[in-house]
């Protein structure tokens, strides 16, 4: 049966796809990661660096999940401001956590340039733009928090965010020096070709079917082989499949839409600084220009379902909206990613058995967090580093169908009545 692949624009551009036979044998090693996406391969990679023996597992393909279905914005922390983080986790944990994720894009880009990975790697910052004045105050709120901690943030007047953005539609933006954008599934891929070089072994197509913890540790086995293993990192997020399918967390999906490489009047009309954006929206949009010159642009909401033709309309008629120019211009490709939430929007580490861990819930912001995360677990097992938050007892989210439905129903009608309520 063949590899299960990502379909995005991100798969037809990615350069040199590489890929991995499925696990046919049995193998030990001192860690078994489930789950090719940031997470897994950022543990891998830093494991095998460190020193030990690893094997990742994936169900589908490296980057098959959200990791290669995202924007491509490589931010500096989470959705939540850091002073709200404080207040949900406390003190203490909040401010390792926010000192943790503020160093998030320069990890990124540093293993970018360090193994050489061809991703479309730009840093010149990102805007959060205010999509009305409520909206500008609460970027307002955000400057002050994150100028307190030291953050080369920047707030811009409606004039600045016209002429970086190229629309008139914002009263401001919020401009963050730390962060940029990638081709999400060019950078996780090429970070898998590098855990490779260092030895990891990595095989696709290798779903686990039975995982279970003994008195010499783990053994997971998929439908050809199995792996045994001291410890276990599961970072399967919002993709878990079959016997990793337990994390607790509220589904929503993002969809993403291309239009073709625009002209090139057209390209230094728009974008001119090439930062990645999204809005202060409730149903939040997002949106920059790729090397070729294509418009990516994306929402909260799943194409693939039965909204998907509201979705479609709507963002056809914000991207007229945002920038006239492009009105008529259509758009050749999209595709829909799933995310993982909790019910504090923050990310999650909950125990598995004796010897293992699951991390997720990074609320769409994973190439930053999950690599971070990725990389914490890697040292915590080497004993050379500290995870970033608390491990917890494994907990249910409640009525988690019910919210995922909440969200896809919010977005659906949202966009339905074009955002007019």
């Amino acid at each position: 049966m063949p590899v299960a692949r990502n379909e995005s624009l991100w798969a037809k551009t990615a350069p040199d796809t590489p890929a991995w036979s499925p696990l046919q044998e049995a193998i030990t090693v001192d860690v078994v990661v489930i789950g090719g996406g940031f997470t897994g391969v950022s543990a891998a990679y830093h494991l095998a660096l460190g020193g030990a023996s690893v094997a990742l597992l994936e169900a589908r393909s490296i980057g098959f999940g959200g990791s290669g279905r995202n924007v491509g914005l490589v931010n500096a922390g989470l959705w939540t401001p850091p002073d709200q983080v404080e207040e949900k986790i406390g003190k203490d944990v909040g401010a390792l956590l926010n000192e943790t994720l503020a160093a998030g894009p320069s990890v990124v880009f540093d293993l970018i340039e360090r193994n050489q990975i061809r991703c479309e790697a730009v840093r010149e910052g990102t805007l959060h733009c205010a999509h009305s004045e409520a909206g500008l105050r609460d970027l307002e709120d955000r400057c002050a928090q994150q100028e307190a901690r030291g953050a080369p943030v920047k707030l811009l007047d409606a004039s600045e965010t016209a002429r970086r953005t190229g629309s008139t539609a914002y009263c401001g933006a919020l401009w963050d020096g730390r962060a940029g954008t990638i081709q999400p599934l060019a950078y996780v891929q090429g970070l898998a070709r590098a855990a490779a070089a260092q030895g990891a072994q990595i095989f696709e197509d290798s779903s686990a079917v039975s995982i279970t913890e003994g008195a010499k540790g783990w053994t997971v086995k998929t439908a050809q082989g199995e792996v045994r293993a001291t410890r276990l990192i599961q970072a399967t997020n919002a993709y878990g499949v079959d016997a990793a399918d337990d994390n607790a967390i509220v589904p929503a999906h993002f969809f993403q839409l291309a239009t073709a490489p625009l002209p090139d009047d057209l390209q230094r009309s728009l974008l001119c600084g090439r930062e990645g954006c999204w809005d202060t929206a409730l149903i939040m949009s997002s949106f920059r220009m790729d090397q070729a010159g294509r418009i990516i642009f994306g929402a909260l909401g799943n194409l693939e379902g039965v909204g998907g033709r509201m979705h479609r309309g709507w963002a056809k008629r914000k991207l007229a909206k945002l920038f006239p120019q492009l009105a008529g211009v259509p758009f050749e490709q999209d595709w829909t990613g799933r995310i993982a939430m909790t019910c504090t929007y923050l990310p999650r580490i909950e125990r598995r058995g004796k010897a293992g861990i699951s991390i997720f819930g990074y609320s769409g912001r994973g190439i930053s967090p999950g690599t971070l995360f990725g990389r914490a677990a890697a040292q915590w097992i080497l004993g050379t580093g500290q995870l970033p938050l608390p491990i917890e007892a494994p907990k249910s989210e409640t009525y988690a169908a019910a919210k995922g439905l909440y969200y896809e129903t919010g977005a659906a009608l949202t966009h339905f009545t074009n955002g007019r309520f």
